[in-house]
């Protein structure tokens, strides 16, 4: 008689659901469940669209009300998308949307997270820059100047001063500066001689932009000094057109400039992120972030949103830059340390 095994016959293993008990490590657990990754796919959607436009934003077009240029303007704030999504990707339990949130976070941190790293050269400065908006209806010039000072400048470029302001700058900068030139709203205090001054004509209908040549530790500097016209965002979109223009002529000037060594400083009423600087940006580096100041913002002085004061340089290395205290503006004074 033959015996019978009674023992129940092993079954072939078979494939168990993602999420399950045995699965593979790191889909176990309710993270790993298909429904969490069904989850906030519209929002993981936008989190995503929000990434790639923030690493290519000429992907917004410009054709319609200056769309492009505004989303430049503003393009630091996108960041301000990460902690909200990340929050929402939470409260869904979606998977998706957390992938999302960090490839933004991701986008965000290699687009702006360099401006916090140090990055100054190991060189040692010799020039010493500020440039400020000083505000036609400031009601303290002397204040606003001394704060200035206190960042120990060889040169101060100076826009929106008034006929009734310029006497107060003048004699608190030239205690320090003893050279100086001014055209229209716009002025030039410096530690050396200037050789050269003249007004530059933008396209404005009013002088807002100077040039001078100052003979600075080791030669001649072309020094601009520039208030471009505003930017209004109303109905019909961001309109730029003024000012668009003012670069342009700006750039042509830089273009044909002699000097090597060229200092561009002045309310630029943009951001450098913004395309339509690129006839400038494609000639002068910005001096934004060098030694780890971040993004500087510079206007509303009060809550500054964006950069709009700039220092662009040519054949010059920048070494540090920094704002400096609120004065009697709404924008905030930068200054720049370079080698020259």
């Amino acid at each position: 008689m033959t015996d019978v095994d009674d023992r129940a016959p092993i079954e072939p293993p078979t494939e168990r659901s993602v999420g399950e008990p045995g699965g593979p490590r790191w889909l176990r657990g309710p993270w790993g469940t298909p429904e969490v990754w069904r989850r906030g796919r519209v929002l993981a959607g936008v989190t995503a669209l929000l990434a790639l436009l923030l690493a290519v934003p000429v992907l917004v077009p410009n054709g319609l009300g200056r769309a492009g240029s505004l989303f430049e303007t503003v393009l630091p704030w996108v960041g301000l998308a990460v902690p909200v999504s990340a929050a929402a990707a939470g409260l869904r339990r979606s998977a998706s949307a957390g992938l999302a949130v960090l490839l933004l976070a991701a986008v965000w941190a290699g687009s702006f997270g360099r401006l916090y790293l140090p990055s100054g050269p190991d060189v040692e400065p010799n020039l010493t820059v500020v440039t400020h908006n000083v505000g036609a209806a400031n009601g303290d010039p002397e204040a606003t100047v001394r704060e200035v000072l206190g960042a120990a400048p060889d040169l101060v470029a100076l826009q929106e001063v008034t006929w009734e302001a310029n006497a107060s700058y003048d004699r608190v900068l030239g205690a320090e500066l003893e050279h100086s030139g001014r055209w229209g709203t716009v002025g030039l205090w410096s530690r050396y001689p200037i050789t050269d001054s003249r007004s530059l004509d933008l396209g404005l209908g009013w002088n807002r932009a100077m040039r001078a040549e100052v003979a600075g530790p080791d030669g001649g500097i072309a020094v601009y000094v520039v208030h471009l016209a505003s930017v209004r965002v109303h109905g019909t979109g961001f309109d730029t057109a003024l000012r668009d223009r003012g670069i342009a002529a700006l750039a042509d000037a830089v273009a044909e400039e002699p000097l090597e060594r060229v200092v561009v400083m002045g309310d630029l009423n943009g951001s450098t992120d913004d395309r339509a600087m690129a006839p400038l940006t494609s000639r002068l580096a910005a001096v934004r972030g060098t030694g780890g100041d971040g993004l500087g913002l510079t206007w509303p002085a009060g809550f500054p949103l964006v950069r709009i004061d700039h220092i662009l340089v040519r054949g010059v290395t920048p070494t540090e830059t920094w704002s400096l205290p609120r004065t009697d503006s709404d924008h905030l004074p930068i200054a720049a340390r370079l080698r020259v």
